[in-house]
């Protein structure tokens, strides 16, 4: 039988085994979730083969979806897929009326901060956390997806890999952490424990712990944004930018991408 999505509505052949699915990649994981349900269900061994075009075989979404279907197989799969989903695709603003978005925008960890506080601040706890500062920077990629677009001559990355954390809850776990570890003495004990716990911290995730050290100091010091535009530093607090005399930005000496993120945690340090 031949077939559009239209099967994926519950259409039921319940001696049909095997299910190709051509183009996987225009699939969203909610749906190769869905279509892959339509066979085997008549105690049947079943298989779904999904087709992709060749370039599209190791890098990208596409292959992180497809690396979820094969992941998750055993009944009651669906949350681990949903969280998987919500990882690569993002999820935008839950608590307003825009309902898409992408987390490498921000990072999984400051995502997880704003909900926490937008939560808060809804139910009327007066002892609700201050806000985090931002942070960005042109040469920083905050997803793997991301990084996997740029030159890494030109862009670093800053996020956990999957090559160290394979499991998806564990990775999620350790976003967590970190966006709840909210000034610099927090963030020193726990990268300490992620030692302890997974081994050498690979330099993707060490560049992540440096940008939240990044926003814990400027956090601590009322700065609501942090932005690195070429040599420029600027810090953004009550509505207007930091600037020293001349009325100009605080310069960085440093030439390198990774000599500009040290060079600022300095400044903010000596803030």
């Amino acid at each position: 039988m031949l077939a559009t999505t239209i099967i994926e509505t519950g259409i039921d052949i319940p001696n049909a085994n095997t299910i190709l699915i051509d183009r996987a990649d225009r699939f969203g994981l909610a749906d190769l979730y869905q279509l892959r349900g339509r066979v085997g269900r008549a105690g049947e061994k079943a298989y779904a083969i999904l087709l992709l075009p060749r370039d599209m075989m190791t890098v990208g979404d596409a292959r992180k979806r497809i690396n979820a279907i094969k992941e998750y197989t055993a009944l009651g799969s669906g949350f681990k897929i949903a969280m998987k989903d919500l990882e690569i695709r993002g999820a935008g603003n839950l608590l307003g009326t825009k309902q898409s978005g992408h987390i490498s925008q921000i990072g999984f960890e400051l995502y997880c901060q704003l909900l926490r506080q937008s939560v808060d601040r809804l139910k009327g706890r007066k002892d609700a956390p201050r806000q985090e500062a931002t942070f960005k920077a042109d040469f920083i990629a905050f997803s793997e997806t991301a990084f996997s677009r740029e030159d890494p001559k030109q862009v670093l990355p800053a996020f956990l890999p999957t090559t160290w954390l394979e499991e998806t809850r564990v990775r999620i776990t350790a976003y967590r952490e970190l966006s709840e570890a909210g000034t610099e003495k927090a963030i020193k004990e726990l990268e300490k424990s992620w030692r302890d716990r997974f081994g050498r911290i690979p330099d993707a995730a060490a560049r992540l712990i440096e940008i939240s050290r990044i926003k814990a100091l400027a956090a601590a010091e009322g700065i609501a944004s942090v932005e690195i535009q070429g040599q420029r530093l600027m810090l953004h607090r009550n509505g207007d930018y930091i600037l020293l005399e001349g009325r100009r930005f605080p310069r960085l000496q440093s030439a390198s991408p990774q000599g500009k993120l040290t060079e600022a945690i300095s400044l903010l340090q000596n803030f």
